[in-house]
């Protein structure tokens, strides 16, 4: 059984940065490709990061290129959101998944999900 853990949220001012982190157990970390998504009061959620099973492809929701980098660290079973340059926008619920597939995007191509960690970025 897969099991992802998040945390590193909390409350930051507009500006700020932010690192998450998400723990994967249970299974090879290594055969999994990550992501991260958000979502936000009253919102959908939505695919934010995605890292591939080897980590040399990531890829990112359109506004957060260049502000925010998804990074995976197979030694430790850990993948990262480094968030920087945050706005009060990005604040939302943002969730680990985790699925074998090649480089899934969607909620529904991510079998495994976290608890989710709070962001709020004040303004």
């Amino acid at each position: 059984q897969v099991e992802l853990v998040e945390s590193g949220g909390g409350l930051v001012q507009a500006g700020g940065s932010l690192r998450l982190s998400c723990v994967l157990s249970g299974r090879t970390f290594s055969s999994y490709a990550m992501g991260w998504f958000r979502q936000a009061p009253g919102k959908e959620r939505e695919f934010v990061a995605g890292i591939s099973r080897s980590g040399s492809i990531t890829y990112y929701l359109d506004s957060v290129k260049g502000r925010f980098t998804i990074s995976k660290d197979n030694a430790k079973n850990t993948v990262y959101l480094q968030m920087n340059s945050l706005k009060p926008e990005d604040t939302a619920v943002y969730f680990c998944a985790a699925d074998t597939q090649l480089l899934p995007r969607t909620e529904r191509e991510y079998n495994y999900w976290g608890q989710g960690t709070q962001v709020t970025v004040s303004s």
